[in-house]
């Protein structure tokens, strides 16, 4: 379940109300300190925010989505940085409060998921990609393979390649000569060229080139992946005599 909180100007009755989602722990007497945590009245009013507290005040955890008239600018000039240094969206929230303004909440009932770090955004990706058809718009050559649900969306190609779905390739991206394995998105105009990827998410207008097998990770827009340039190796061995050694080339 999750709650979400909106705040207008208390002098303005006709603004439209901003709201801001948050969920339920799924333990009703500790819910995580991760969160931002919401306390209402009886009647649904938000009558006060903490910002990851030791000991909340309820079990209503805020998501992250606020919908704000401008009320909450006065309210972000009157804040002062918090003791990590940044100026919090809760306590603008707590402000709005402390100067009469109306904010409220709505509950969300559902599957929600936090997507703060890596491990939570691909693990959204592979419930999203749990859920699709497979739909091939986009070009695969015949010595390509694909299996499973595996989206090609059109304008990309697949060259001397094979793909196993769950798997999206978006528009414009091109795969030659690689291998893109479960759960994987691979977003728009992006280039996957001798290399082996899976378990990952690649946004727009990168590259993969040559760099064996990725997994589990996350690429940003923009990026290149190469191979790092060769470096010479060696052992240096003081050995007795009737030793046996073995060094792996």
């Amino acid at each position: 379940m999750t709650t979400s909180s909106s705040a207008a100007s208390p002098d303005s009755s006709r603004a439209s109300r901003p709201t801001s989602p948050t969920r339920r722990s799924s333990s009703p007497t500790c819910p995580t300190p991760s969160f931002g945590v919401a306390e209402l009245s009886e009647s649904g009013q938000v009558i006060g925010l903490e910002e990851k507290p030791e000991h909340p005040k309820s079990d209503l955890a805020l998501v992250g989505v606020y919908l704000f008239t401008p009320a909450i600018h006065d309210a972000v000039r009157a804040i002062k940085p918090s003791w990590r240094g940044e100026l919090e969206i809760t306590h603008a929230i707590q402000q709005l409060i402390d100067d009469g303004a109306d904010v409220r909440s709505s509950v969300i009932h559902g599957y929600w998921k936090d997507t703060g770090n890596v491990v939570d955004m691909l693990e959204v990706n592979r419930t999203v990609l749990e859920s699709m058809d497979r739909r091939i718009d986009g070009e695969v050559d015949d010595v390509s393979e694909t299996i499973g649900r595996v989206v090609i969306e059109e304008g990309a190609r697949i060259e001397r390649s094979r793909i196993v779905g769950p798997v999206v390739i978006g528009s414009g991206t091109v795969v030659s000569d690689s291998y893109v394995g479960p759960f994987t998105s691979v977003a728009e105009n992006c280039r996957i060229t001798d290399s082996e990827l899976e378990f990952s998410i690649v946004l727009q207008d990168s590259s993969i080139a040559g760099v064996g097998r990725i997994e589990s990770s996350l690429i940003g827009k923009h990026v290149e992946v190469t191979p790092a340039p060769g470096v010479p190796s060696a052992h240096r061995l003081v050995l007795g005599d009737h030793s046996k050694v073995q060094i792996r080339s």
